[in-house]
């Protein structure tokens, strides 16, 4: 069914374009209302066709919207025909509602907490020209449309992380994330072109068909006893790690924090971090049918989410615990992927944009007030993005603590919050499916994640501040900043129990069963009610320990962390260092590329200069003894053609007497 599709990422492109163009020249408030309209009519087409349309369109494939032809090139066997086309199903709509409404949300967030930004224009024509790029690459119909969003949140992320380009770290982080992503993306293009190679296409519902069919050209053996599935599965997991940031390309995404604070909350809730996941779940029927590459999904995913919650354990920088919160958690939506719930995985996605969103706001409006007091104080020895410099912030900021508080709950999976249905049904999955190691490793990341994310909270909120609070006054947050954070922990509280429940049958599952259902078959695990009760009070009630624990050491201080850490100093450097991963990195990888590089200059400078240098000062020496012949006096020529005139002569003479 045909549908203009085509509107929901142009109408963001087009407030780009006007923002970037001139918007310097505009005041502030027609900037704001540029930029957020563009992003709320987006919504609106969006929230129309979802809800109106598709469900007609469901069962046929969903509503399609062909441009014009892109790439048309070859002949029979080798052609290559891609359109510039888009589709919306149960997926792709979902990722789009997503898109629009909490990118809106962080819109009318980010006119406060901007508001003393110069460069106001350029910041919120990125974020526009940020949420177009992810919508084209969940509405592409294709691998190569998918891949220009692809590209386009990649050049975004950098341009918006990088935004302070003045200050050296923010440089820095920024081209971490690019050059990061860029390994990913190698992958990526060769998955897309090994694809090509044996299919002869890249649109998505053609490569379903051969990967699903009899006698699919991807089930044949291609290198040491795997079949290209597998390969071809394996590459574009590599471009999945490097966008959502899993093992071994995480690296970028804590450093992605020295941003401003709302693309941060861009990045992890509605935009790039969720690509990676999307595709894989794009591709699916890629990937069950080689349980191999699944099995790498899932370990992966698994090793990703208990990693990088060790690493949350020990960090004080507000925004770097979340951040490492994301990684986490996005470990967990490809453990569900690999152990073949992609339904719950996508619905972990849906609802870990909420909280996380949530969080990541409520961290920049607390960032926001410490910065604004410390100012008005004159303090300037204290970073005001350091747990440590806060404490009982609740009594200064009620509504940030409150909306803080209720994220929390909901991501580390509390009953009625929206985190418990989503992280219930990926730990049962695992579980029913016969992952039990990797069930055992989502419990304890879930104990983790409560933990740290309660420590965050009683550091911050509770408690005596850890301030000069007779000097330093932080505030709440103006209203179109703190009325987002409200939405958002509304959600955070209900959008789980709205569509998750019951799980086999929820509105979710209504949704995304279309997509999945043909793919998956008879995979898809029941579990019996009682044993389903039994892995529901499992995971609440390792949960709950991680939330008590929390508040036995940060809130009552019965138990002394600082005497934990002397206790077992290794383990808290070790966590407190993040594993030393990026000392490793810059050791063997980043130092070897800089002397390989430092040789090959040497050698330029030294052989391929010598010898060009070399023969330029043999041919200007020549020169220079040659220079005085063409002195430019007419009686110096007469005489040099007088004496070659008589050596001429001189050598017939003398050649005449000795023959003589």
């Amino acid at each position: 069914m045909a549908f203009n599709l085509r509107l929901i990422p142009l109408l963001p492109f087009l407030g780009a374009a006007l923002l970037l163009l001139f918007g310097r020249r505009w005041k502030r408030d027609t900037v704001v209302t540029i930029a957020a309209g563009a992003i709320l009519a987006s919504c609106f087409v969006a929230v129309d066709a979802f809800f109106t349309r598709l469900p007609e369109a469901a069962e046929a494939g969903g509503l399609t919207d062909v441009v014009w032809s892109w790439i048309t090139t070859g002949s029979g066997a080798n052609a290559l025909n891609v359109e510039l086309a888009f589709r919306m199903d149960g997926l792709s709509g979902l990722l789009c509602l997503i898109i629009t409404f909490i990118g809106f949300l962080i819109h009318v967030y980010s006119a406060g907490y901007m508001e003393h930004e110069a460069d106001y224009a350029r910041f919120f024509g990125y974020l526009n020209l940020f949420c177009g790029a992810m919508l084209v690459l969940v509405l592409g119909d294709s691998l190569p449309v998918m891949f220009v969003g692809w590209e386009g949140v990649g050049l975004c992320s950098y341009l918006l992380i990088g935004f302070w380009y003045t200050e050296d770290a923010n440089a820095s982080a920024g081209k971490k994330a690019f050059i990061t992503n860029r390994i990913g993306d190698f992958g990526f293009l060769l998955g897309m072109f090994l694809l090509f190679q044996f299919t002869g296409t890249m649109n998505f519902s053609e490569i379903t068909a051969s990967a699903v069919g009899p006698g699919s050209p991807l089930a044949q053996p291609y290198l040491l006893g795997q079949p290209v599935a597998f390969w071809v599965g394996v590459l574009l997991f590599v471009g999945a790690c490097g966008k959502s940031a899993q093992i071994p390309l995480y690296t970028w995404l804590p450093d992605a924090m020295e941003g401003p604070t709302p693309v941060s909350a861009l990045i992890h809730a509605a935009t790039m971090v969720t690509a990676g996941v999307y595709m894989v779940a794009r591709n699916y029927p890629l990937f069950i049918h080689t349980p191999a590459t699944l099995l790498v999904v899932a370990i992966v995913g698994g090793l990703t989410a208990i990693f990088a919650a060790s690493i949350g354990l020990v960090q004080n920088d507000i925004k770097r615990i979340l951040a490492y919160s994301t990684v986490s958690q996005l470990g967990y939506m490809f453990l569900a992927l690999g152990v073949v719930v992609p339904i719950s995985g996508i619905f972990h996605l849906f609802t870990h944009a909420f909280f996380k969103g949530c969080l990541f706001l409520c961290a920049g409006s607390v960032i926001h007030g410490m910065e604004h007091a410390f100012e008005h104080a004159h303090v300037h020895d204290k970073d005001p993005q350091d747990i440590r410099n806060m404490g009982g912030l609740r009594r200064y900021m009620p509504w940030t603590a409150w909306t803080f508080l209720l994220a929390c709950l909901a991501i580390s999976g509390i009953f009625p919050f929206a985190g418990f249905w989503s992280k219930d049904e990926i730990l049962t999955g695992a579980f029913t499916n016969g992952y039990f190691i990797l069930y055992a490793v989502g419990l304890i990341t879930a104990a983790m994640t409560a933990f740290y994310m309660f420590r965050e909270y009683f550091v911050v909120f509770e408690g005596e501040s850890r301030f000069d609070h007779h000097e330093v006054h932080p505030h709440e947050s103006v209203w179109w900043m703190a009325g987002p954070l409200v939405v958002l922990a509304f959600f955070s509280v209900v959008i789980g129990a709205a569509v998750g429940a019951p799980p086999e049958h929820g509105l979710f599952r209504n949704f995304l069963d279309p997509v999945f259902a043909p793919v998956l078959g008879q995979e898809r695990g029941e579990t019996a009610f009682v044993e389903t009760l039994i892995l529901i009070g499992v995971s609440l009630l390792v949960a709950v320990i991680g939330i008590w624990v929390a508040f036995m050491m940060y809130k009552r201080r019965a138990w002394s962390p600082e005497r934990l850490a002397a206790r077992f100093p290794r383990t808290y450097d070790l966590l407190y260092h993040k594993w030393y991963v990026d000392e490793i990195y810059n050791a063997g990888i980043v130092q070897p590329t800089l002397g390989f590089a430092r040789f090959l200059w040497s050698f330029d400078a030294g052989v391929i200069d010598g010898i060009v240098n070399g023969l330029g000062y043999l041919t200007r020496g020549m020169g220079r003894g040659l220079r005085p012949i063409q002195s430019g006096v007419v009686g110096n020529y007469a005489l040099g053609m007088t004496i070659g005139l008589l050596a001429i002569v001189g050598s017939f003479l003398l050649k005449g007497l000795i023959v003589g």
